[in-house]
């Protein structure tokens, strides 16, 4: 096993930007200025899993506020902090708030934004089309792009190594 794979084994909270990460990063606007977006049902199932499989905690870390971030964080059946100008603020007292240190914590991003918290967190995890300014902070980086299954991927790849296997 890698070390990679005995910290991520080791994870107790996950972290999750939402746009850009459970979404692909656009936004559809309507004429009323009402937002949606498009989120892939594979990162929910992946992240049941891991839920009814597992003692990680799942945490959506937003800057935005927006009903439909709170919206998919209850279909999900995780926590969601929105609003968040200080994501690594947010992250600090959630860690806090569960009794977790930095290093059995999980911060997956795709910006410049979510920097802070990928250097705090003891595996920091892009998508694989994250911003080439956070390439070099991270420790690993999906094959699938955000919105279209990365989450899924690490939630698969997570329960395999809390069951005892490896990487695929």
């Amino acid at each position: 096993m890698t070390d990679l794979e005995t910290r991520l084994g080791r994870c107790r909270l996950l972290f999750l930007d939402f746009d850009g990460v459970l979404t692909d990063d656009h936004v559809m606007v309507s004429e009323t200025g009402q937002e949606s977006v498009i989120c892939d049902r594979s990162d929910g199932l992946g992240l049941r899993l891991l839920r009814e499989q597992t003692d990680v905690r799942v945490v959506i870390v937003s800057s935005e506020e927006n009903y439909v971030v709170s919206a998919r964080a209850r279909k999900l059946g995780v926590d969601c902090l929105q609003n968040q100008a200080n994501k690594l603020e947010a992250v600090r007292a959630e860690l806090a708030r569960w009794g977790v240190v930095a290093a059995e914590a999980c911060y997956v991003g795709n910006d410049v934004n979510d920097l802070e918290c990928l250097r705090y967190v003891g595996v920091a995890v892009g998508v694989a089309n994250a911003a080439a300014a956070i390439r070099p902070h991270l420790d690993h980086i999906t094959s699938k792009p955000g919105g279209h299954g990365a989450v899924r991927e690490l939630c698969d790849w997570i329960l395999r190594l809390k069951a005892g296997g490896e990487a695929a």
